[in-house]
This record gives C-alpha cells, structure tokens and sequence, in this order.
C-alpha cells in the first residue's frame, strides 16, 4: 500500500494521474478517486516533460542538490546502447524509482527513443515495444 500511495502521489505531482473529482467524488479516499483516471500522453516528449524532467531538468542536464544528483541525460554515452535506458526506466536505479508498473512498452520505447534523438544525443537506432517486452520484469504471485 505503501508502494502505492507513493508512485500515485508521484504521478499526480507529474501530472500523469488528474484525480478528476467530482462534488459525488470530493469526499472519496484519495485510492479512489485516483483509481481509473491515467491520462493518455501521446509522444515521448510528453512522457518526459510529465515524468522525467522534474529531475532530469527540461534541458537534460540533470541537477544536483537536496542531498541528491539526477544524472545529465545530455551528451550522456550511457545511452549508446538503448536497452541501458529502457532498463532503468523499467527497473529504477539508485534514486530513480522504477515505472515497470505504470508505463506500458510503447511509452517506455517512446522516452527512451526521445532521450536518445534529443539532448545533444543522436542515437538514431530505435527501440521497439517488442524489445521493451521482453526486458520487463515479470513477477509471479508469490513474489508482489
């Protein structure tokens, strides 16, 4: 639950999640009156204006301070390889929590193929949801 409350109150700060409270719905817990209201973003510049660059930094220069440092994604060779990005944004990686759960395979390929042309990066080989498919963590019942 605590994962949860956690990863909503992310998303509604980053604007993936619009609570969309009705006068019926003003007095619901806040699980319900988030739950079935995910926003559809369309490309990803969208993805990472609304997700990543609250800590990235609009021009991807990442930021450090609070205790923390976002790493630059501008200029970063890290991103040479397309499955590196794709699996951080899947999985987390020190800070950076993980959105295996909250971005389907075609967002994942869509911010990552983004961050990739854009920032200074000219890495032109795609990434395709078929290849973030088969990265995705894929979790039993017995280990949620």
């Amino acid at each position: 639950m605590r994962k949860f409350l956690l990863v909503t109150s992310l998303f509604i700060t980053a604007g993936l999640v619009t609570p969309g409270l009705t006068p019926s719905a003003a007095h619901a817990d806040s699980a319900s009156a988030v739950a079935g209201k995910m926003q559809v973003l369309p490309d990803g510049e969208a993805i990472y204006r609304h997700v990543c660059q609250s800590c990235h930094m609009p021009d991807g220069k990442g930021a450090v301070g609070a205790g923390a440092q976002f790493p630059a994604l501008a200029g970063n060779p890290k991103l040479k390889s397309a499955e590196y990005p794709a699996y951080v944004v899947l999985n987390g990686f020190g800070g950076m929590p993980w959105f295996a759960g909250l971005l389907n395979d075609q967002q994942v390929a869509n911010v990552v193929n983004y961050v990739r042309t854009h920032f200074g990066n000219h890495y032109t080989d795609a990434l395709k949801p078929e290849d973030v498919s088969e990265m995705r963590p894929h979790l039993s019942v017995e280990e949620e």
